[in-house]
């Protein structure tokens, strides 16, 4: 079945007092476009994050998101008391020593001064963090895949629809065809008609208007449109990604209608031909779409 390029995924786990937060959402792209953005203390496994990604959804222009919320008691930085009553102190000394008054605003003073409030402790990621980060990853992404496949649906849809339309239009064509034929035949005999000091063989002209009229044949250019049709309905149904094939297959469509159209010299035949390309076209500009 057909997937959209198009999806998000959300997942939202808690670890040690931390929230996990992790996003991903996709849109269109001829190849796998992939750009992450990864909290420090897990930009060791963005490799692995990208891999997880790359073997999932396949194509598409991917923005990743990992990053964590804290509790602000929890995440502040810790002044360092001792080091306050140190600084204090030597302020004190030296002001009582030299004479320089003793700053107005102590605390502005003397949180600005080195280490005063310098967060010492490094944190490492352990792997039981890792296991639940990685779940949470898988979650987003198995999100994001379902809602390509709810996209997916719909575009399947629409095409169907298309190359229903498509079919239609290709067996209306039919009466047309026949009686062109008779139609050109008589064209040619009147107008010949009209120029009676013009003799004729009649049966080269048989002959020439049969080779006429098998050049602007039709049959084959119908029957091979009608095997891209089935070939487009059986590639939406097969699994992995269609998208390029489908596209490709459009293409070919296009050929063999617009090859009907260029040999259609009847007017009705004509506006039928149109009709079909903008079904087709409906086709491409969606397709574009497909995973």
């Amino acid at each position: 079945m057909i997937q959209s390029m198009t999806g998000y995924g959300k997942a939202v786990v808690t670890f040690n007092e931390k929230k996990i937060n992790v996003e991903i959402k996709s849109l269109n792209s001829k190849q796998l476009d992939l750009n992450t953005r990864v909290a420090p203390l897990y930009r060791e496994k963005e490799m692995e994050i990208r891999q997880m990604i790359s073997a999932a959804l396949l194509r598409g222009k991917v923005d990743f998101s990992l990053w964590i919320e804290k509790d602000a008691a929890v995440d502040a930085t810790p002044i360092n008391a001792a080091l306050v009553e140190n600084y204090y102190q030597q302020i004190k000394t030296i002001s009582a020593a030299t004479g320089i008054p003793e700053p107005t605003d102590w605390y502005y003073t003397i949180l600005r001064l080195p280490d005063v409030t310098t967060k010492t402790d490094v944190e490492e990621l352990s792997e039981e963090e890792w296991d639940i980060v990685k779940k949470a990853i898988e979650e987003a992404i198995a999100h994001l895949v379902s809602f390509r496949k709810q996209e997916g649906a719909a575009l399947q849809k629409k095409f169907e629809e298309k190359i229903d339309n498509i079919g239609r239009l290709l067996e209306s064509i039919e009466p047309f065809e026949k009686s062109r034929v008779e139609k050109i035949r008589a064209r040619i005999v009147e107008g010949l008609k009209s120029i009676p000091e013009v003799d004729y063989d009649k049966n080269r002209m048989e002959q020439e208007l049969i080779y006429y009229i098998e050049k602007l044949d039709i049959s084959e250019e119908k029957q091979r449109l009608a095997n891209h049709l089935k070939y487009f309905r059986d590639t939406m149904n097969e699994n992995g990604g269609q998208g390029k094939k489908l596209g490709f297959i459009a293409q070919e469509m296009g050929r063999e209608i617009n090859t009907t159209g260029s040999k259609s010299n009847q007017a009705e035949m004509q506006n039928i031909v149109v009709m079909m390309k903008d079904e087709l076209e409906q086709i491409k500009e969606q397709v574009l779409n497909a995973l």
